[in-house]
């Protein structure tokens, strides 16, 4: 048994910057991990973020990862345990790790949970055929790996995602034979269509997919216009040819251990799912359990720091470490660029889904219950 004073469960943005913020202040904090190299989703990610210089505008996502990572390398108080996946959560607040083979059992006093997002899908006929991948998926093969997921691939999806990816397949030399997107406008940046309509690409939106056609692998797929009550518009079927198609349709929260604490749960769909309430300091409604990140509603990479900040901060100060006036000016200073990178209309929809979380009705332990979205 390993007793640590906080363990932040998910190693991407939002858990080095928690993980980062609270050793700095003097607290022990174990962060873990699941994958060989701390980062999540900014190891894949080779464009440059937009944003003010304190959400590092023009540093690409990969050197983010690395900052930060070097940062609490630099801490004293802080250990990094890779390769650990945190699977249970027990009663006593104890942490099940299976680490390399061999089950580990932790107690923190606090614990953080930065464990991020899982991509949502399609089912439609032949979405299970070899060749369909998520968006995360493709970047991983591309940009970690550097194995051509294709050779000429259809987007669906035309949120920012979806359209950086696109430009990452054209950067690798691989053919984007359109992006669809279901909505009548481009969900993302248009900074970032212009970029791949220049390159040739067509962005078809009012359009859904309807089936990827092959046997053994993709060989295709076919889309269709509809109208705004989603229905197929006669006559607007049509194939395009491609050998892979990339789902950009979407991230859900991943709450599953916040579930097993008891924490209470909301389906908020502006922010991606079931989410947990907290309050300004990102702890749940468990004492000592804090959450940051796409689990705590999806946003971008920026959001995340700033909020893994915060319930970094909020951890640290709970064990002592953190003078009151301190705490109170740096949790507004945090507050206040949180609230500056949310306004506007980019962060309509977050703006809401927050709103709504505060009305919204409680779930606790049950994952799904009948009649409830899934």
């Amino acid at each position: 048994m390993l007793d640590c004073e906080i363990a932040v469960v998910g190693g991407g943005p939002a858990g080095l910057c928690a993980a980062a913020e609270a050793s700095e202040w003097g607290a022990g904090v174990l962060l873990l991990d699941r994958d060989r190299m701390p980062g999540g989703q900014l190891v894949k990610q080779t464009h440059r973020f937009f944003g003010s210089e304190a959400q590092r505008a023009g540093t690409r996502g990969i050197d983010i990862a690395g900052i930060l990572h070097d940062r609490l390398e630099a801490s004293p108080s802080a250990a990094v345990w890779r390769e650990a996946d945190v699977v249970a959560r027990y009663d006593d607040g104890v942490l099940g790790v299976e680490r390399r083979g061999r089950w580990e059992k932790i107690r923190p006093q606090k614990l953080i949970f930065a464990t991020g997002a899982a991509e949502k899908t399609l089912a439609v006929p032949g979405s299970d055929l070899p060749g369909v991948y998520g968006a995360g998926a493709v970047q991983t093969l591309m940009n970690v790996h550097g194995v051509r997921p294709g050779h000429r691939v259809l987007m669906v999806g035309a949120g920012n995602i979806g359209l950086i990816v696109s430009y990452q397949l054209l950067q690798a030399e691989i053919g984007v034979a359109a992006v669809v997107e279901a909505t009548r406008e481009v969900g993302g940046y248009w900074v970032h269509a212009s970029k791949i309509r220049r390159l040739g690409v067509p962005i078809l939106t009012g359009h859904t997919l309807l089936e990827v056609t092959g046997t053994d692998f993709v060989r295709g797929a076919v889309v269709a216009e509809i109208d705004e009550n989603w229905k197929i518009q006669p006559g607007t079927r049509r194939e395009i040819e491609c050998d892979a198609v990339c789902l950009a349709v979407g991230l859900g929260p991943l709450g599953d251990l916040m579930w097993q604490c008891g924490c209470e749960m909301a389906w908020i769909s502006e922010l991606g799912g079931y989410v947990p309430r907290r309050n300004e300091e990102m702890e749940t409604s468990v004492e000592g359990i804090y959450v940051a990140g796409d689990a705590a509603g999806i946003e971008e990479a920026s959001a995340a720091m700033m909020e893994g900040r915060l319930a970094g901060l909020a951890a640290a100060h709970a064990l002592g470490y953190v003078p009151p006036h301190q705490f109170t000016r740096i949790r507004s200073e945090i507050a206040s660029e949180l609230y500056h990178l949310r306004s506007g209309p980019t962060g309509d929809v977050t703006r809401r889904g927050l709103a709504a979380l505060r009305g919204a009705p409680v779930r606790r332990q049950v994952l799904v219950e009948e009649g409830e979205p899934c």
